[in-house]
């Protein structure tokens, strides 16, 4: 069984917590554009009351563990790996108590190409215990907005793992899905589901839009987030979001089979 005290070790040596690769400045931006309620960060969260760059910093500071200091705009941000093991506990609790009600669950990731083992894992566990993980909207088309303009992709499952794909598949090779912050994508997964007369998510498992868009439409919502990323922070806060892990979520895939390992074993989920 991996201990705290080696997934710490793992965590800092890793770079997915201590001094992680997301920039001040790229978490500053972040900041100020979600004050300015700007959807490309908003992530599908409707904040109920203003949010000043100020207090996201203060925010981030507390969950994350990012400087407090104002006047700190450059060089890399910092993830406290304590804070990361206490949100890495709560998330076994919300995995063990899924699994004991044998609850239907949704995974999906818009980081495809770094999480998506991490979250294939906790399905095969979850689906052993006992749960159904749901798959609706299976290449349904979704319409995102993009830098580059509007871009249709299609919904697709990967080991019980929802993501999108631009059309046309992908290179050989390749991990399939494309990087999305979207919540659209798992606002039309729920719709069809819905539709169609459920099962409906008890637990929705994911990142950026997927964890976002469910919990500010009333699902229960886990997931991790990085410290550019504040509005998955915000719906904890406000209590739209139950959990949320700080990391850096764009290390290597592997890099996160420890902390797999550790929450499975967490929720007495280790198959």
């Amino acid at each position: 069984m991996l201990t705290p005290e080696a997934l710490r070790a793992h965590l800092v040596g890793a770079r997915l917590a201590g001094t992680v690769a997301t920039s001040r400045e790229e978490s500053l931006r972040s900041y100020r554009l979600f004050a300015a309620r700007d959807p490309r960060v908003l992530l599908g969260i409707d904040p109920e009351r203003p949010w000043r760059q100020r207090d996201l910093i203060d925010l981030m500071a507390d969950r994350c563990g990012v400087s407090v200091d104002y006047r700190h705009t450059s060089g890399q941000d910092v993830i406290d790996p304590e804070k990361t093991l206490s949100a890495l506990d709560a998330f076994a609790e919300r995995l063990a108590g899924a699994a004991r009600r044998r609850a239907p669950v949704l995974l999906g990731t818009g980081h495809p190409h770094r999480l998506l083992g991490f979250y294939a894992a906790l399905a095969d566990a979850l689906s052993a215990a006992g749960c159904e993980v749901l798959t609706p909207a299976q290449g349904r088309c979704v319409d995102i907005t993009t830098r580059f303009g509007l871009r249709t992709y299609n919904l697709d499952y990967v080991r019980g793992v929802a993501l999108v794909r631009a059309p046309g598949g992908e290179r050989p090779g390749c991990e399939p899905g494309a990087h999305t912050h979207s919540p659209l994508p798992v606002r039309t997964v729920l719709a069809v589901a819905a539709d169609a007369g459920g099962p409906l998510p008890e637990l929705v498992i994911g990142d950026h839009g997927w964890v976002c868009g469910a919990g500010q439409l009333g699902f229960e919502a886990i997931g991790p987030a990085d410290t550019d990323d504040p509005a998955p922070f915000v719906g904890q806060a406000e209590g739209s979001v139950s959990v949320v892990v700080p990391l850096d979520d764009g290390v290597r895939s592997d890099y996160y089979l420890p902390l797999t390992r550790y929450v499975l074993n967490r929720a007495c989920l280790s198959q």
